[in-house]
Parts: structure tokens; C-alpha cells; sequence
């Protein structure tokens, strides 16, 4: 068995569950996140390429998986579906989010609230908050500027502090700087 071979079955017998866990919070749905851990397994695997360690392997598929999912939703947004029952109009994957002022009056978890965030936007709070990178590694991970990477963390965070006030998303570590809005209002 060649050495890439053994890397795959190490990396599944040991990661398996972690990846898909990782890609599941991306993607909010079982099936999806099973399809995208499959693209950035055959993307990653597809070729005899040097074999590494598990630890390498495992970096390179959660790098896969994250590029993967973006650049799924751009195909998405760029390429608008038209859905039975429609008036004629088209319907794009970038649909309007439910009125967060509504849906904070209810009790939603972190998963569900990280779900209504914009593709970049949630890649980017996965990647600083609940995988714990420096903002300059979430940049180089998304292949983004790190001030682009800042920009998508306050407003991830913006919209998600009315949906999960009891979750803490710290902003005092020397990397992260607040953002503020040039003239006041958008």
C-alpha cells in the first residue's frame, strides 16, 4: 500500500469525526457536510502527492473543506436558481436572513445563530472563535488580507451578539482591533 494510502486510512480512523464535526458547523446540515468533507478528501487525496504526517493531512483537508464551502456559496451567488412557485423572479443563495431583531426573542444556540451568517463571515468566526486561530492564520487559511479577516469578524460578531447574548467573543487579544464605520450609518 503506498504511503499516501496509509496516510488516508490514518487520518480517517483518527480525524474522521473531527472533520466532520468541522464541516458540519459550516454547512449546518448532515448531508452537505458529508459531501463537502468528500470534495476536500478527493481534493486533497487525488494525486500521488508526498505523503505526510496525520497532523499535516488533517491541516490540509480543514483547509480544503473551509475553501470548498466559500467557494461553493460564490458559485451559488453568482449563479441564481429559479424555484417553483416564483414569479418570475430569481432567487439567489444569498436570500435575505430572517429579521434578527424576530428570531432574538427566541432561545437560539450558537450553531443555529452562526448558521445566518454570510459564507465569508462564518468561515471566518469558525475559524478565530471555535477553532481558536490568530487573525493572521484565519487570513492566511482563507488566502484573505488581514484587515478583510477583521472586517468579517465585526460584523459576524455584530450580528451575532443580539442572537447569543450569553456567549462571550473576546476582543482583547492584541490581534483584534474594533472596527468602526467611516460617516456613521451604511
Amino acid at each position: 500500500m503506498s504511503r499516501w494510502k496509509d496516510t488516508l486510512d490514518a487520518l480517517m480512523h483518527e480525524r474522521a469525526a473531527a472533520l466532520f464535526g468541522y464541516a458540519y458547523v459550516l454547512t449546518g446540515d448532515a448531508d452537505d457536510a458529508e459531501d463537502l468533507l468528500q470534495d476536500a478528501l478527493v481534493r486533497t487525496f487525488r494525486v500521488n502527492r508526498r505523503s505526510g504526517t496525520v497532523n499535516e493531512a488533517h491541516a490540509y483537508v480543514k483547509r480544503a473543506i473551509s475553501t470548498a464551502f466559500i467557494d461553493s456559496h460564490r458559485r451559488r451567488a453568482a449563479r441564481p436558481q429559479r424555484h417553483p412557485g416564483d414569479e418570475g423572479d430569481f432567487a439567489g443563495a444569498s436570500a435575505a436572513v430572517t429579521d434578527p431583531a424576530a428570531r432574538s426573542a427566541e432561545t437560539i444556540d450558537l450553531h443555529a445563530a452562526i448558521l445566518t451568517l454570510p459564507a465569508r463571515e462564518r468561515a471566518c468566526v469558525v475559524l478565530r472563535y471555535l477553532d481558536d486561530l490568530p487573525v493572521a492564520s484565519v487570513a492566511a487559511e482563507l488566502g484573505l488580507a488581514t484587515g478583510t479577516v477583521k472586517r468579517y469578524l465585526s460584523d459576524g460578531v455584530a450580528r451575532l451578539k443580539p442572537l447569543v447574548s450569553d456567549t462571550d467573543f473576546p476582543t482583547d487579544d492584541p490581534e483584534s482591533v474594533p472596527v468602526h464605520h467611516a460617516g456613521g450609518t451604511r
